[in-house]
């Protein structure tokens, strides 16, 4: 058997145990049997249960249509609007409309720092990956053409600040009964674009002139992604 195939056959597995008990109760000898192979193996291809859950996270985020789309964007001011909104957008959806699989990730990401942040480390790089190019290449494009200011000497620090913040108003909402309210929730969205917006060094001319427009179809609140967490 190849190395490819064995890895999707440890990833099927994987998920059919991450599905039934979680993560927590998972452990690395019960993901090797459901594979049919020694824990020695698994090893080999992952070499925590947290790059295993990453690599998952990270498969269905490749498959991921909103992202397709986000990644094909040009570099550009509309596409660095367009960006923190969808991980704005995502959020928020994620805590008016709770999901069990992304709400148990918020979770374990949180533990995870609270611990030995193995889990969280194996996520932010993902997502980095992903993402990142994106923002910083739209960045860069939209202080060349006058749309922003730089802010600081590490633009991907922008894009964590802002990811941060906004899983932060999150976790606030994530209980039975939100830990701080913030008032009417339809002006929410948009106040966070724009404090998001600002902070990362857009002008007020360039917020206005991008913060209203609409949306690709593929990017609407409606058509949720998992890759934002």
């Amino acid at each position: 058997m190849t190395s490819d195939l064995r890895r999707e056959l440890i990833l099927s597995a994987a998920k059919r145990c991450f599905a039934r008990t979680g993560f927590a109760g998972t452990t690395t000898k019960s993901i090797a049997a459901a594979a049919s192979i020694s824990e020695g193996l698994l090893f080999k291809h992952f070499p925590t249960k947290s790059a295993l859950y990453a690599a998952i996270l990270a498969e269905a985020c490749e498959a991921d249509p909103k992202l397709t789309t986000l990644l094909g964007l040009a570099p550009s001011t509309e596409t660095l609007v367009v960006l923190i909104r969808g991980m704005v957008g995502h959020f928020l959806q994620t805590s008016d409309e709770p999901d069990e699989e992304e709400a148990q990730q918020l979770r374990l990401m949180i533990t995870s720092q609270l611990d030995d942040g193995e889990f969280a480390r194996v996520l932010y790089e993902k997502i980095g990956e992903l993402i990142g190019p994106v923002f910083t290449a739209s960045l860069k494009r939209a202080v060349e053409t006058g749309d922003a200011s730089e802010v600081g000497r590490r633009p991907i620090n922008l894009f964590w600040f802002a990811h941060h913040m906004v899983l932060q108003l999150v976790l606030t909402k994530l209980p039975p009964t939100d830990c701080l309210s913030y008032g009417e929730a339809a002006q929410l969205e948009r106040q966070v674009c724009e404090f998001v917006l600002r902070g990362i060094g857009l002008n007020e001319k360039a917020i206005a002139a991008h913060l209203d427009r609409d949306l690709p179809p593929d990017l609407m609140p409606q058509n949720r992604g998992k890759c934002m967490t």
